[in-house]
């Protein structure tokens, strides 16, 4: 009996571990694979407001995204099934950097796309505004030299040694006269909270000139603010939880729709995608197949399309015998020709 006992515990021992390996390894063991598939398509009007803006809008913008996971066996196996789903090398996307580097720049990319629209729509409109910078935004960590302190992909740098650092030449009149091996008091912004954090000079080389001078050993962005000169023209943009640069093109409809009066939409559901710059270009972007399905599914009538991804677009449209219109476009003038030929929708 006792040793039937034993049997049958160390039975029970042996199908935990199993269970347990055969758990971990299709749930949490990680591969060198990410996998995409078709994210969403978000109304922009609850993301953009115009102070004093025109508010009348019966249709609506929609920014489109991509959704990509790190593949776990499970979801490769699973992906297999999912005519929409695409698997490719983790180190395709991330170039060499860290999932945390990668993540940061695509917010930079975001909060950089925002600005682009803003000024698109202002030059557009015909506003007077100017440019202020706001605050310098760490989007990753050299590896040669590798920074000396506490500082991490994502932190805002406030100020060094007191001394508020809104643009890249404050900071380096900040670091002016000092050698590699001093220690500066870093403020920064982390997750919403103000710290400081203590930062030892490293000795970095310029890519421009080829001189070395002391540094933080990172990479940084200047974050700007887009600033009219009547304060009722003033946009601000709430959290899009996602990243990159991709939405810039249906910023600006949504900004220029809400500057000035009458509705563009005229009733109508209305995609798309495309990088921006403040004259206006409209830029190509990545996984366009996806955002068009993502666009369908959200019973877009007219969707947007850089025309360097037209084709590609074009395709996957008629795969998912989609009735949406594709409208390609190089330019913001592009994009509102083709809305002026709408009718309202009743």
């Amino acid at each position: 009996m006792r040793q039937f006992r034993k049997s049958g515990a160390f039975r029970a021992s042996i199908y935990v571990i199993a269970v347990a390996l055969i758990v971990y390894l299709t749930v949490y063991m990680p591969t060198p694979y990410i996998i995409y598939t078709p994210g969403s398509a978000d109304e922009v009007k609850p993301m953009v407001t115009v102070k004093d803006g025109d508010q009348d809008e019966k249709g609506v913008f929609m920014m489109t995204t991509v959704s990509a996971t790190y593949a776990n066996l499970f979801l490769l196996g699973t992906s297999w099934f999912d005519k929409n789903a695409q698997v490719d090398k983790k180190e395709d996307r991330l170039r060499g950097k860290s999932e945390a580097e990668y993540s940061a720049e695509q917010v930079w990319f975001m909060s950089d796309s925002q600005s682009s629209a803003m000024e698109a729509a202002y030059e557009k409109a015909g506003i007077a505004y100017s440019i202020v910078p706001e605050h310098i935004f760490v989007f990753g960590l050299s590896e040669n030299p590798k920074p000396d302190g506490d500082i991490e992909p994502g932190d805002i740098i406030l100020g060094v040694n007191g001394t508020a650092t809104p643009d890249n030449s404050v900071l380096a009149d900040q670091l002016k006269g000092k050698k590699a091996g001093d220690t500066v008091e870093m403020q920064l912004e982390r997750g919403g909270e103000t710290i400081s954090r203590d930062v030892t000079l490293v000795q970095v080389k310029d890519s421009k000139t080829g001189k070395t001078r002391p540094g933080l050993g990172v990479m940084i962005g200047a974050v700007q603010k887009v600033k009219p000169e009547d304060p009722n023209k003033q946009i601000t943009f709430s959290s899009t939880q996602v990243g990159g640069p991709s939405a810039g093109l249906m910023f600006t409809l949504e900004i220029y729709n809400q500057l000035t009066p009458g509705d563009l939409t005229k009733g109508h559901r209305i995609a798309g995608t495309g990088t921006i710059t403040k004259e206006g270009v409209v830029g190509p972007i990545g996984g366009v197949q996806h955002k068009i399905v993502a666009a369908n599914r959200k019973q877009a009538e007219i969707f947007f399309v850089p025309k360097d991804n037209y084709k590609e677009a074009a395709a996957k449209a008629k795969e998912i015998k989609t009735p949406m219109k594709l409208v390609p476009v190089s330019t913001l003038d592009d994009a509102l020709a083709y809305l002026n030929t709408l009718s309202v929708k009743s």
